[in-house]
């Protein structure tokens, strides 16, 4: 194990202990084969399982994962009217599992996530019957202020290149704080606490993954 990766484990013990005072249940991984494994335990075969956006979920290897096991995936890309994806919604939000990632984390353990269309934010809030997060720990941060900071400088710019949002960070690279028609900063949400002991699942991980 290097040095930083030891260090990553034992602040990610430090932050799990906060984190379970908070509601949450947390577990620290060290690869992408770990939380993989990881999450095929926490799931049940035949589970209904969907995703919000998620460039980590993707790089781990999770969605890949899911669709490859026996779990009833719900897929929102898989919508090709409003109207389907309306419907898609419905099924998303009762679903039982909702895998997600989180813009950043803090030293106290809350969850700080900016999004645009609130989809992702809204089945974090409420809904799925369980929510499963895989956070790196290079989204670890003092405070909230610092998370939403590094939220508009880290992972807002490259998300909107991403989603090929028409906004000046998706062209300058620098938050510009903008009100633009395609801005992906519309809601704020700061998670601090889990009201139902146990929903929100924090997979902790020392290997780099998102924004």
């Amino acid at each position: 194990m290097s040095f930083k990766s030891e260090s990553f484990s034992q602040a990610a013990q430090t932050v799990s202990k906060r984190m379970e005072a908070r509601g949450f249940s947390c577990f620290y991984c060290e690869d992408k084969a770990a939380i993989a494994a990881k999450i095929n335990e926490l799931m049940p075969s035949g589970s209904s399982v969907t995703w919000g956006g998620s460039e980590s979920l993707v790089e781990a290897g999770i969605i890949d994962m899911v669709h490859s096991r026996d779990y009833e995936v719900i897929d929102r890309k898989s919508a090709s009217t409003p109207e389907e994806a309306r419907a898609l919604y419905g099924r998303i939000v009762c679903a039982d599992y909702f895998l997600t990632s989180t813009n950043a984390f803090t030293l106290d353990g809350e969850l700080v996530n900016v999004d645009g269309n609130g989809n992702r934010v809204a089945c974090l809030i409420s809904g799925p019957s369980h929510v499963i997060v895989v956070a790196s720990m290079n989204k670890l941060c003092v405070n909230v202020g610092d998370a939403i900071r590094r939220i508009h400088t880290h992972a807002a710019p490259p998300n909107a290149i991403r989603v090929g949002a028409n906004t000046p960070c998706s062209k300058t690279g620098i938050c510009a704080d903008c009100l633009s028609p395609d801005c992906i900063c519309c809601q704020t949400v700061v998670t601090r606490k889990s009201r139902q002991p146990g929903r929100i699942i924090v997979i902790l991980t020392g290997e780099p993954l998102g924004f």
